[in-house]
């Protein structure tokens, strides 16, 4: 297939096709007069790949899950190689999480102080002007 029905059946344009093509995710054949042809096995490539980049992984993180494709496995994330990335990401989601819940705890005890104080000037000024 051409690059014009591989964007359009990937969901994508052909732009980003040939910005996976220079990154070195998505291989395609030339046909005598130049034009790019891809095979099936391509179109599983790119769902890999929009797939991943959906879930916050970068260009450089993808490269294990096509490697793994190209292989021949079903799926992109059973080589230990794209194991190993999806490790590290869990890790950084939990770190964030972590982050995150500190983050929340620390504007909860804000909200809750300035909640107080406010109940507390609001309660001085009704005893001073009632």
């Amino acid at each position: 297939m051409l690059i014009g029905e591989l964007a359009q059946r990937a969901g994508t344009s052909t732009r980003t096709l040939r910005y996976y093509e220079t990154h070195g995710l998505v291989r395609p054949r030339r046909s005598a007069n130049g034009y790019r042809v891809y095979d099936e096995a391509e179109l599983r490539v790119v769902h890999e790949i929009r797939a991943l980049l959906a879930v916050g992984f970068g260009l450089d993180d993808i490269r294990p899950f096509v490697a793994c494709l190209r292989a021949g496995h079903a799926s992109g994330d059973v080589c230990p190689d794209s194991v190993a990335v999806l490790r590290r990401k869990l890790a950084e989601v939990d770190a964030y999480l972590d982050r995150l819940g500190t983050v929340r705890r620390r504007l909860h005890d804000q909200l809750t102080q300035a909640i107080a104080q406010r109940e507390e000037t609001c309660l001085r000024t009704r005893r001073r002007t009632g």
